[in-house]
């Protein structure tokens, strides 16, 4: 290859190159180089080239650390998540993760991509997002969490009621930054349900000012539709004062005071609805076109007619910008100018054609100056028009020729004026101009034709010159409609049109036909041969349209025997009197659309589009508006609820293990560095009024990373506690969170994390299997009061009454040591944590899923069944119980397993070989799979010596649990932690027979591996596991409601483990 042509093919190889090479930065281990990859190819987005093919690459960089790259990354993934649908699906936990990122814009990024990924099946892990993100503090969150309702609704329109719900709480939302979009996601979603505005309409309204431009243009909307429908009209007042301006004759001076002051008293406007008036006017001043429409709009819809014309002038305004904002604009003051011409008319001047200006502005600027036409500035406007008609643009040229005949029909005045120009353009040179002129004079004539009889005249001349079909059309009706004023003329002119009928238009053949038929009915002896001559000509046409009328014609006008009774009438019918047409602009019937709607500029309904209502009759209650003051001060920013009280004690109290119920577990996110001033000085004064601020300082700006690791964690543990003279040694010590927790960094995930207690020495807790016992005698010392029974008889009793259920069930460690064990065994535990404990099982038989039926297996059949047995195969394993039986009459040999087809990550430990299974025979072998917390299924062949069966095994999402012990103050502990996006509930119905003690606990951890948690509440029934693989805690919590319906309420980590596992709780509780 030369040179030239390497150079050559190198102009278009060069893409592909480009991109190899951004993909190669893209797996650098350098930062700086993917950095720079990232900006070049959200770059080449920018330029609106295709970079779809680096997804893949761009994606594996979704977790990296660096915040600029990861900001980049999602704008990459913001574009392509919808085409790249499968491949967004492999990071969705990454995006789940990135949720709970220090900085918002990751949060917030996490959130966009997440609900572009539009596949049904994540549908509930949005609506947790959502959820979560709509009480996030930082408002940019919250902003695109009400940006994700919109796109979760168009997904799944069932999620309505939910998503109706987190719209209902981010309207109480006081930032300016939601607020647009909010009320965009409510006007998406339930534009009907005005009852969510009542409390929120006065708030709105003082918002207003300061939401971004885009908001204010859609809160505006909303709130027009919203006044139509809460408040009287403000127009009734004005129409009855214009009916009692002029004082009747016969009328008495009381009279008419009394009449006036009854007027008077009609209508008062509601406070409410000036507010609105009143907030939106300063929104006419804004830089904004589509703003100052949307309060033109608003003042045009709403307010007094009086009032209406302010707007006038910031309209005008508008029309110094470009030309598709004229278009719009233009489009809405000639609607307006039909109905109040007083508005527009000190601004005549600013609708004067510019030679600059293009058709589209120039057309509606005529018919803005001919709505605004009276007798004042006629003659202005006229001259005018003359220097319009001259234009090189014909086709304004014909619509300022139309507009002069609108002037003369409307001002009668200047009609004769109007008509002398008119005809003095028939001798234009231009044919359009003529033509245009002919269709004019011909409906002017027809308001008045007896004083016209010389301009017929003159026009019929004109025939032999005109060549556009429309206007010969015209001149030759108006000859056959006004026959007998030209008695002499109109049997020439058909003579001239009968020579050249072949050649004519449709449209004048037609008009030629009428004209024989009237000159037929009036003046038969000089017409009669033409007529028959023209009538057998147009027999034969081209057109059926011709034929139809000329046959029509013939039966009509030629009596004959077989003409009907209508011949008798021909004369009436072809001579009637015409009404005159109108002379209307094509803006008139627009009023019925809102103003600066898609609707009104097509004049046609668009889909979305949301009709005003009628003004009520009556004004609604208006106290529906009114908030309550406790209400009002309520701040709803952070997290969506109002803060629980903090003890103004010291940070270290003893009380505090007592009240261990009411302290708060959430781990909220602090606002970083980059969210809002103002929350981060709400979020610091009210810490530090509470005295609870302490030595957190530096985790309240930001927070620490979630993968920290153990040994910086106990040093700053062992810092923090050196009160405490006991440390226990091998133990791993749960920081437990206190009311001020808002400051705590530590990610939820880390249960098995190392912590500090609250307290002194006496309430360190103590790892092992020891903590039932000790934390029952604590309980049985505190709440005697209550008449409770101790931890361990509850269990006890437990477990006597769940002796004839056939499950497995999670018998508490304490139960079955003895005092002096339990002593001996302190601190000596290698669980990961000091209050949960894998508990001990019962081995009982479970429900039985087929493997491989007799006939599939040529005589072998097997069945499986989860043991629900720990750590026989390994930690993560699931452990399987396979029965396989012989149901032939000769030996099986060799039972085995081969060929796994495992998804990626999960693993399996095979049974040992069965060497020979006898006629009839049936053996139990023991296997282990690692199903990776899923539901995925696990492939494989059962083989004999001669025969291999594919079969498969997939888990029920209760057997990937393993029960744990707690006690209820770890439970609720742990649950304060797991709350948010890590939480599931949903409502049920229970029956009265279902909702006992026993009946619950039976039915739940027959369905799911979980072990039980004692309640202090009869009502409240709590159960404990953790997955299988991971070791994520599974805590769930059945609360019974009054009138026979339950709360389920499900808190993990495992959020999609979550949602499955209550999918199948709701039918195994609500089913009779």
């Amino acid at each position: 290859m030369t040179p030239s042509a390497s150079a050559a093919f190198g102009l278009f190889s060069s893409g592909t190159k480009k991109n190899e090479d951004l993909k190669q930065m893209l797996e650098s281990s350098k930062d700086s180089a993917k950095l720079d990859a990232m900006k070049r190819i959200v770059g080449m987005i920018a330029k609106g080239k295709n970079a779809s093919e680096l997804f893949p690459a761009v994606v594996k960089n979704v977790a990296s650390k660096n915040i600029e790259i990861k900001k980049l990354v999602y704008v990459y993934l913001m574009r392509y998540a919808e085409e790249q649908q499968d491949l967004a699906l492999l990071s969705i936990s990454t995006f789940q993760r990135a949720l709970k990122d220090p900085n918002q814009l990751i949060r917030a990024s996490a959130l966009r991509v997440l609900s572009s990924i539009r596949v049904p099946i994540i549908v509930p892990i949005m609506m947790l997002a959502i959820k979560e993100a709509s009480s996030d503090l930082s408002p940019y969150v919250r902003k695109n969490a009400a940006h994700a309702i919109q796109k979760l609704y168009s997904l799944d329109p069932e999620q309505k009621d939910m998503l109706i719900e987190v719209i209902e709480k981010l309207l109480k939302d006081r930032s300016t930054l939601v607020a647009g979009s909010v009320v965009m996601a409510f006007e998406e979603v339930c534009p009907d349900r005005i009852d969510l505005i009542h409390k929120n309409y006065r708030k709105l309204c003082n918002l207003l000012v300061d939401v971004e431009e885009w908001g204010q243009v859609v809160i505006i909307h909303m709130l027009t539709r919203y006044a139509r429908t809460q408040f009287v009209s403000p127009w009734k007042d004005d129409e009855v004062v214009e009916e009692y301006n002029e004082n009747n004759f016969y009328q008495s001076d009381e009279e008419q005071k009394e009449k006036v002051q009854k007027v008077k008293n009609t209508y008062t406007m509601d406070p409410d609805h000036r507010l609105l008036l009143r907030n939106t006017k300063p929104l006419l001043q804004s830089r904004n076109a589509a703003v100052v429409m949307a309060v033109a709009q608003l003042y045009w819809h709403l307010a007094p007619k009086s009032e209406a014309g302010i707007v006038s002038k910031s309209l005008v305004r508008l029309l110094r910008s470009n030309r598709e904002v004229q278009y719009i604009v233009l489009q809405n003051i000639a609607t307006m100018s039909i109905q109040r011409k007083g508005m527009f008319e000190p601004y005549l001047k600013s609708f004067y054609v510019r030679s600059t200006d293009p058709t589209m502005i120039k057309t509606l600027k005529l018919d803005i100056l001919t709505n605004l036409a009276n007798e004042a500035n006629i003659s202005t406007l006229l001259r005018e028009f003359q220097t319009y008609v001259k234009s090189q643009d014909k086709q304004f040229a014909a619509a300022t020729i139309e507009a002069i005949g609108r002037c003369a029909t409307n001002i009668t005045e200047v009609t004769d004026t109007c008509l002398n120009g008119l005809v003095c353009l028939l001798s234009n040179r231009d044919e359009i101009v003529v033509a245009e002129s002919v269709v004019v004079i011909k409906k002017l004539l027809q308001t008045q034709p007896a004083n016209h009889g010389e301009i017929i005249k003159h026009m019929a001349k004109l025939l032999d010159n005109i060549t556009v079909p429309v206007a010969r059309a015209s001149i030759l009706w108006l000859i056959g409609e006004y026959c007998e004023r030209v008695p002499k003329i109109a049997p020439d002119v058909l003579r001239k049109t009968a020579k050249s009928f072949t050649n004519e238009d449709d449209l004048v053949k037609l008009q030629i036909l009428n004209l024989g038929a009237k000159l037929y009915l009036t003046n038969s002896k000089q017409t009669k041969l033409l007529t028959q001559y023209i009538l057998n000509l147009s027999k034969y046409d081209q057109s059926y349209d011709i034929r139809d009328r000329t046959r029509f014609i013939r039966q009509l006008i030629v009596p004959n025997e077989k003409s009907g009774a209508l011949s008798k009438y021909a004369k009436k019918i072809f001579l009637a009197q015409k009404p005159a047409p109108l002379l209307e602009s094509p803006f008139k019937d627009r009023d019925h659309f809102q103003l600066g709607t898609l609707s009104h500029t097509l004049n046609s309904r668009a889909t979305g589009y949301l009709e005003l209502s009628d003004w009520p009759g009556v004004a609604p209650d208006p106290s529906v508006r009114n908030v309550d003051i406790a209400e009002a001060k309520e701040w709803t920013g952070i997290r969506g609820k109002p803060k629980k009280e903090k003890p103004t004690g010291k940070f270290y109290s003893e009380s505090e293990e007592e009240e261990g119920e009411s302290a708060s577990t959430s781990t909220s996110e602090s606002a970083s560095g980059s969210e809002s001033e103002k929350e981060d000085k709400e979020e610091t004064s009210s810490d530090e009024s509470s005295g609870s601020y302490s030595s957190s300082e530096e985790s309240s700006n930001s927070e620490s990373d979630s993968k920290e690791s153990t040994a910086k964690k106990t040093s700053r543990a062992a810092a923090e506690s050196d009160s405490e003279d006991i440390k226990v040694k091998g133990i791993s010590k749960k920081r437990s969170t206190s009311s001020s927790s808002d400051t705590d960094s530590t990610s939820s995930k880390e249960s098995s994390s190392d912590s500090k207690s609250e307290s002194d020495s006496k309430s360190d807790f103590v790892s092992g299997k020891s903590v039932s016992a000790i934390s029952s005698k604590k309980e049985e010392t505190t709440v005697q009061d209550r008449k409770a029974p101790n931890k361990q008889d509850v269990f006890l009793l437990d477990l006597d009454d769940f002796c004839p259920v056939t499950t497995p069930m999670a018998v508490p460690a304490a139960a079955l040591l003895s005092p002096s064990l339990t002593a001996d065994l302190e601190g000596l535990s290698l669980s990961s944590s000091s209050v949960i404990d894998v508990a001990t099982q019962v081995s009982m038989p479970t429900k039985t899923h087929e493997l491989l039926h007799r006939m599939s297996g040529k005589g072998l059949a097997a069945n499986y069944h989860f043991s629900r047995q720990p750590g026989i195969f390994g930690d993560c394993m699931v452990s399987v119980q396979v029965t396989v039986t012989n149901t032939t009459d000769q030996k099986i040999e060799n039972i085995h397993i081969e060929e796994k087809k495992l998804p990626p990550g999960m693993r399996m430990h095979e049974f040992s070989p069965i060497e020979c299974l006898e006629p009839a025979g049936s053996i139990t072998v023991s296997m282990g799979i690692d199903f990776c917390d899923s539901t995925q299924t696990a492939s494989f062949q059962l083989c004999t010596k001669d025969d291999h069966f594919n079969v498969s095994i997939q888990p029920p999402v209760g057997e990937l649990l393993l029960p744990v012990t707690m006690s209820e103050k770890d439970f609720k502990k742990e649950q304060g932690m797991l709350t948010g996006m890590n939480e599931t509930s949903a409502t049920i119905a229970v029956a009265p027979q279902n909702s006992t003690r026993l009946v619950i606990i039976e039915r739940v951890v027959k369905a799911a591996n979980l072990g039980v948690v004692p309640s202090g509440q009869d009502n409240i029934h709590r159960f404990a596991a953790k997955t299988v693989h991971s070791g994520s805690l599974m805590l769930v919590t059945v609360e019974l409601k009054e009138s026979s319906t339950a709360q389920l309420v499900i808190n993990t980590e495992k959020t999609v483990i979550g949602s499955i596992l209550l999918r199948e709780l709701k039918p195994v509780l609500s089913q009779g």
